[in-house]
C-alpha cells in the first residue's frame, strides 16, 4: 500500500525483536486498532442486517422478505474499499490522517456489506466460526512475531496465490459451481492463514525501518492494522463458507 508496501523483511535471525519494548508498543497499537475495527464492523453488520430502516438502503428483498441482492448504495459500499485501496497506490506520501481515514472507511464499508453474514448464516454458527478464526489468528500471528525464519519467500508465493484466488472467484461468479466454490474456500483459508504470519513479521521489519519517525509510525499503525484486519476478515469469511450453517 503506497510507501508502506516498499518495506521488506530482513533476515529474521539478525534481530532479537521479541525483547524490544518499542516494538511491543507499536504492535499493541496495531492490534488494538484492528480489534476496535472488528468490533465496529460487527456492530454495523448487525445493525444493517436487523434494523429494517437501515437494511432497506443497502439490500433488496422479495415479497417474502428474503434477500435478493444489493441496492446501488449497497454495491457502492461493497466495492468502495477496493477502489480506495487502489487510489492510495497513486499517492506518494500519505499523511497519518489520510491513513486513518482509509482504515476506518474500509472498516465501515465492510460493516455494511458484512450484514450478509447475519442474513445468510445462523447466529450460533457465526459465533463459533468467529471464535475459531480468533484462535487461529492469534496462533498464526504469534508464529509470525516470534519465528526467526524469514517468511518473505513464502509471502511472495502467497501474494501470487491470492491473485489467482481473486481471478478464480470472479470466474466462479459466472459459473456458480459449488465444488469450485468449495475449493476456492479451502484455498482462501490456507492463503490467508499464511498471510497472517507473513504480515505480522513484515510489520516487525517495518517498525525498525521507520527510524522512530512519529508520523511514519502513525501511518504504519493504520496500514498495519488494515492488513491484519483484512487477513482476519477474509479468513473468517472463507471459514464461514466452509463451516457455517445457513438459515
Amino acid at each position: 500500500m503506497n510507501d508502506f508496501s516498499r518495506y521488506t523483511t530482513p533476515d529474521a535471525p539478525s534481530m532479537d525483536m521479541s525483547r524490544d519494548e518499542g516494538l511491543r508498543s507499536f504492535m499493541l497499537g496495531v492490534y488494538n486498532k484492528m480489534g476496535l475495527g472488528l468490533l465496529i464492523t460487527g456492530a454495523l453488520a448487525w445493525t444493517v442486517a436487523f434494523y429494517p430502516p437501515v437494511t432497506q438502503y443497502f439490500f433488496t428483498h422479495d415479497a417474502t422478505g428474503a434477500l435478493t441482492g444489493f441496492t446501488l448504495l449497497g454495491i457502492i459500499a461493497r466495492f468502495a474499499p477496493l477502489a480506495l485501496l487502489l487510489g492510495t497506490m497513486f499517492i506518494k506520501n500519505i499523511s497519518p490522517g489520510m491513513a486513518a481515514f482509509v482504515y476506518w472507511f474500509i472498516v465501515a464499508a465492510f460493516g455494511i456489506s458484512g450484514a450478509v453474514w447475519f442474513i445468510v448464516y445462523d447466529l450460533g454458527s457465526i459465533a463459533q466460526v468467529f471464535a475459531v478464526t480468533a484462535i487461529a489468528f492469534g496462533g498464526l500471528s504469534l508464529v509470525g512475531y516470534t519465528t526467526k525464519k524469514d517468511l518473505s519467500g513464502m509471502g511472495s508465493f502467497l501474494i501470487m496465490a491470492l491473485i489467482g484466488l481473486i481471478v478464480a472467484s470472479i470466474v466462479n461468479m459466472f459459473l456458480q459451481n459449488s465444488m469450485f466454490d468449495f475449493i476456492i474456500s479451502l484455498a482462501g483459508v490456507v492463503i490467508f492463514a499464511g498471510l497472517i504470519a507473513y504480515d505480522t513479521q513484515k510489520l516487525k521489519s517495518i517498525y525498525y525501518q521507520l527510524g522512530g519517525s512519529e508520523a511514519k509510525m502513525n501511518v504504519a499503525t493504520s496500514f498495519g492494522a488494515l492488513e491484519l484486519y483484512l487477513d482476519f476478515i477474509n479468513l473468517f469469511t472463507f471459514l464461514l463458507r466452509l463451516m457455517g450453517d445457513r438459515r
